[in-house]
């Protein structure tokens, strides 16, 4: 089936469904990438309550467990540097930004920073490892017994962890409590099985035109709501402390919650029969990478996913060492300039969403996602040599389609795998995801320091020499489709 037989039954873009006008999927061809719909009766359990009034199906449950996500974090950090300095009696601040003290440094500083490192490390690799067992399990439920109750499960258990932390923090717990918080939400599937749940949603309800849109549109969600809570929750917390911004996140997990039960449209036929524990689940994702994987598309979902790999690793990685690299010499920045950076890099969510919006009505998406490459790489060449404020703003003004390739490999993707398979598709996707903030705060990390005598930007230049692999291999198995097919623009 071409795409204008596709068009005909499914909608170009996205819009709500009413109670009576849930769509039924049929099953994608490998080797096409196209959809192909077959008749099925049509779905009439698993409907929201309250069908929702606005354009928006999944995007405020993504943008809610975000912001709550990327408001915890950095707090939770802080907490546990503050806690750990007080157990240990030091009452100093942190050395660093543009401070040239020839003093020797202080043995209990490093004791709290060795620490606090640790047991950051403890806790999110922790909720990992669970969440990556939990995650692959809910994301092939999800394609028996539909979207919703993967959505609603994994909302609560973030809910129950903001709640560990305010427990912690109202009684001065031992900090190794929170790593309560983060298994009783790896438990649930963590961040990342809303994501799963979130962009199978999307997959689901949008057709071979409209996909690639859609997931930039989620993705989008993701920028804004850290940008916001980035912003708010620092000036929070000086002004009021730790305990009303967990208390914000709190509330924002269950309003994701409610929202995803209340007003989001099932987009798949529940299967009331559908066990949870079941070894089925796992080995559905591991027979969508298998070497017998129907129609060879197992070593496209590798090539595809390696690339989606490197390119986030950069992003995480890059993104990690922003605000180290602006705060010490020579740009020594401010708190108020450091913002500004914080704003410049998250706007690159709405101006790639822009860009790729513009670019798909000329361009195939594999040249959009090489663009967005392009992009990433200028941003990051500049940002290596940066030795002034605006060499550093023309960087992350070059940065502006960066986040424009990350959609694109989640459509592809998601194309060459049945809808049956969207949930086992994008739970593997999103441990991904996972795996490449382990490898780049690790990998990173290490590099800054360990090549500041050499070259303060190395990371940077080196984050933009690993970009050009996705790229290769994006123009080249595009190249190879237009062999294959000389008909395709």
């Amino acid at each position: 089936m071409d795409d204008s037989d596709t068009s005909a039954i499914l909608p170009e873009e996205f819009t709500p469904y009413s109670a009576d006008e849930i769509p039924d999927l049929g099953s994608v061809s490998a080797d096409s990438e196209t959809v192909d719909v077959q008749n099925k009766p049509t779905l009439r359990s698993g409907r929201p309550p309250f069908p929702c009034p606005l354009p928006v199906s999944v995007e405020p449950v993504l943008f809610l467990a975000m912001f709550s996500l990327a408001l915890q974090m950095p707090l939770y950090t802080q907490y546990l540097w503050d806690r750990i300095s007080a157990d240990l009696g030091y009452n100093g601040t942190k050395s660093g930004g543009c401070g040239n003290s020839s003093g020797p440094p202080d043995e209990l500083e490093k004791e709290v920073e060795t620490l606090t490192a640790h047991w950051n490390l403890y806790i999110n690799l922790g909720g990992f490892l669970m969440g990556l067992f939990v995650v692959t399990l809910l994301g092939s439920w999800s394609d028996r017994v539909g979207r919703r109750p993967v959505l609603v499960l994994a909302c609560v258990g973030l809910a129950l962890q903001a709640a560990v932390y305010l427990t912690v923090m109202y009684l001065r717990l031992p900090v190794a409590w929170f790593l309560l918080g983060r298994l009783l939400s790896g438990i649930t599937g963590d961040f990342n099985a809303v994501l799963a749940a979130c962009f199978a949603h999307a997959a689901d309800t949008s057709n071979h035109r409209g996909r690639t849109f859609r997931v930039a549109m989620l993705e989008a969600c993701l920028g804004v709501a850290g940008m916001l809570a980035s912003i708010i929750g620092g000036k929070w917390r000086r002004a009021q402390g730790y305990i009303n911004p967990f208390w914000l996140a709190l509330a924002c997990n269950l309003a994701a919650a409610l929202y995803a039960y209340l007003f989001v449209p099932e987009s798949v036929t529940p299967d009331t029969s559908a066990r949870l524990f079941s070894r089925e689940h796992h080995r559905a994702v591991l027979r969508l990478y298998g070497p017998q994987s129907r129609g060879g598309r197992g070593a496209r979902l590798w090539l595809y996913a390696l690339c989606f790999f490197l390119v986030v690793t950069v992003h995480f990685g890059s993104r990690d060492l922003y605000v180290l690299y602006e705060l010490s010499a020579p740009l020594c920045w401010g708190p108020e300039l450091v913002g500004y950076g914080s704003a410049a890099q998250h706007l690159s969510y709405l101006s790639s969403l822009l860009g790729l919006r513009v670019l798909q009505q000329c361009l195939d998406d594999s040249w959009v996602a090489i663009l967005g490459l392009a992009s990433n790489i200028a941003a990051l060449l500049v940002i290596s040599v940066a030795s002034t404020t605006v060499l550093m703003f023309t960087g992350y003004g070059l940065n502006f389609l960066s986040m424009a390739s990350t959609p694109v490999l989640r459509s592809k993707l998601s194309r060459l795998v049945d809808p049956s398979e969207q949930g086992a598709l994008f739970a593997s996707v999103a441990c991904v995801e996972g795996m490449c903030s382990l490898v780049a705060t690790g990998a990173f990390n290490s590099m800054y320091p360990a090549t500041l005598p050499v070259m303060k930007g190395f990371p940077f230049l080196f984050g933009a020499i690993l970009l050009l692999i996705p790229a290769s291999i994006i123009g080249t198995m595009r190249c190879r489709e237009v062999r294959a097919a000389p008909g395709t623009s």
